[in-house]
């Protein structure tokens, strides 16, 4: 799948202040999506995956709990994995990709990773992603997901900072694509991940 390159994207991508849409995901919140992961695809210690909007490293400390190796960047340097535009110019492969996409990127960020990604693709977006006739047409319609993963807790994501308080207005899902699923009609199963803050939070995970 070819990905838009032209001069107009590019210079939209380097125009945004990037750092305005950054809002690390709380580490428990990442765990609790893994153990859901492994109850519906099976175990993921052997398999790689790659971070492409990695911040200062809270998704991936999670993921490396679970996967044999992750591939972290960022096109901003936070002090955490590579400095790497993913939407241009990245070619690196692995069995899944797994991210907080930026929100305005979040399209793109999926349709690279089925280019990325041999086994499947997990995309951490507000509900509220799931409406919209642009992206039916150009994402959802063609390209249905395997799974939608739905917090049964809020999220709290702050701009900019991780923090153990405070709360949230704001919904938050996984989108799933499982390659193999490409070709198989189409069916889009709804899941729950249970209340979970309680039973992953770790010790430092607020550092």
């Amino acid at each position: 799948m070819a990905q838009n390159t032209s001069s107009a994207v590019m210079a939209q991508r380097h125009d945004k202040d990037d750092k305005t849409d950054y809002y690390p995901t709380p580490l428990w919140a990442t765990r609790a999506f893994c153990n859901w992961l492994e109850g519906n695809v099976g175990c993921l210690d052997k398999l790689s995956c790659t971070e492409p909007a990695c911040g200062e490293g809270h998704m991936s400390r999670a993921l490396s709990e679970y996967f044999s190796s992750v591939a972290s960047s960022d096109l901003v340097d936070r002090g955490f994995g590579q400095v790497q535009d993913y939407l241009i110019g990245y070619e690196g492969k692995s069995d899944w990709v797994i991210t907080n996409p930026p929100f305005a990127f979040a399209k793109e960020f999926i349709l690279k990773s089925f280019e990325v990604a041999s086994h499947g693709v997990a995309m951490l977006v507000r509900t509220s992603f799931l409406e919209s006739e642009d992206r039916y047409l150009q994402l959802f319609k063609p390209f249905p997901p395997s799974f939608v993963a739905q917090y049964v807790e809020r999220v709290p994501m702050f701009k900019g900072r991780i923090d153990s308080s405070g709360g949230t207005a704001t919904s938050y899902c996984w989108v799933v694509w499982l390659k193999e699923d490409f070709n198989g009609g189409g069916h889009t199963r709804l899941h729950w991940i249970p209340k979970s803050k309680n039973k992953f939070v770790r010790m430092g995970d607020w550092d």
